[in-house]
């Protein structure tokens, strides 16, 4: 992932060090920072719909003699590393964990991969996600693949469907706004019910198998109760399945 060194700036009076000195953070939120003082505790001004959730990623601090004054953070995969001096106490650790964690929320949030992403890009995304999540668990080591994954138009009570019977996935306009993790949460909870056609327990454990699932739900129940939106599951599974154009659940505003 891409690595800056900056300026603490309102973090503390450190001085840029270090290639790539002066930088804005990386775009996946990994940020490297010189300093003197740990940053003071402080609720992130632009809170998101996906803090209703309580689940936190594991994260991995790591000490070394080497570093001196920077503290750096990454993802590697599912996991937050943050890399601090040895000699840090553990209050100041804290908090820049606490600080990593809300960089890195809030540079996932920013990202909208669905506003220029075609039905071609959906399928690939979606190709990805079952690959990463599904094909492990699956008998066989391969977990059925959808026939097409394409957009429709806003649906009034789910935000996406499928028809295992075909093997089509069709994903509400709605969701070409929301951060890449919610968009892959509702396609891999899709591509479940290629194998799932209800949500019974067995669903649910191959939901949990992309690990912001949960967060993911809390994320699309905030945001469907702030539009007003009668949504209150991803899809309905005992409804009738789209096998048109013409969805029966279609808003007529739209």
């Amino acid at each position: 992932m891409q690595r800056g060194a900056a300026q603490a700036g309102p973090v503390g009076e450190g001085r840029d060090e270090g290639r790539g000195a002066g930088r804005d953070e990386g775009r996946d939120g990994s940020w490297e920072h010189t300093f003197f003082d740990a940053p003071a505790a402080r609720p992130d001004p632009t809170p998101t719909l996906g803090d209703v959730a309580d689940t936190q990623p594991e994260v991995e601090v790591r000490r070394s003699a080497r570093r001196r004054r920077t503290v750096a953070w990454r993802r590697e995969g599912e996991k937050v590393v943050v890399q601090i001096p040895a000699s840090m106490s553990r209050a100041e650790e804290r908090r820049w964990v606490d600080e990593a964690l809300r960089r890195l929320e809030r540079a996932d949030t920013r990202r909208r991969p669905g506003r220029r992403a075609g039905d071609a890009d959906l399928a690939a995304r979606a190709d990805r996600l079952a690959r990463a999540h599904l094909d492990p668990i699956a008998p066989g080591g391969a977990w059925p693949r959808p026939v097409s994954v394409r957009w429709t138009k806003p649906m009034r009570t789910r935000w996406a469907s499928c028809t295992p019977t075909d093997g089509t996935i069709r994903m509400s306009e709605r969701l070409r706004d929301v951060p890449g993790w919610v968009l892959d949460h509702v396609l891999v909870h899709e591509l479940v019910h290629l194998r799932e056609p209800h949500h019974g327990p067995a669903f649910r454990a191959a939901e949990a198998a992309y690990p912001r699932s949960e967060r993911a739900i809390g994320y699309l129940e905030g945001l469907a109760a702030g539009a007003g939106l009668p949504i209150t599951d991803t899809d309905d599974p005992d409804g009738p399945d789209v096998e048109s154009d013409v969805d029966p659940d279609e808003d007529p505003g739209s």
